[in-house]
């Protein structure tokens, strides 16, 4: 038997505001189903990593509230894509604007 699991306060949004969503249809649709398809597509690799790095990792994962493993390829994914940016460079950048206002 299922249960039900209630929804959070974004999940509840969603839900409230879901007549403002129209659907897609045609190219468009074709596209968002082509990049839905590529990103359900995974991989399994093996990597060596120092199992002080690896304890760290688990550590970091559970603070996070997700398995080590999709943490991993969630920082992988945005280093990747770019997304994935240093503390100090966000300081200098911070700085920087601080100084010429």
């Amino acid at each position: 038997m299922r249960r039900k699991v209630a929804l959070d306060r974004l999940e509840k949004g969603v839900e409230a505001s879901s007549a403002l969503y129209s659907p897609i249809g045609g190219d468009k649709r074709a596209k968002v189903e082509r990049i839905l398809e590529r990103a359900r597509k995974t991989r399994n690799i093996n990597i060596r990593i120092s199992e002080h790095d690896l304890g760290r990792l688990k550590k970091r994962a559970e603070e996070e509230g997700v398995p080590y493993q999709t943490l991993i390829s969630s920082v992988l994914h945005k280093y990747i894509s770019e997304r994935l940016v240093d503390e100090k460079d966000i300081i200098k950048s911070i700085e920087l604007l601080q100084s010429r206002g």
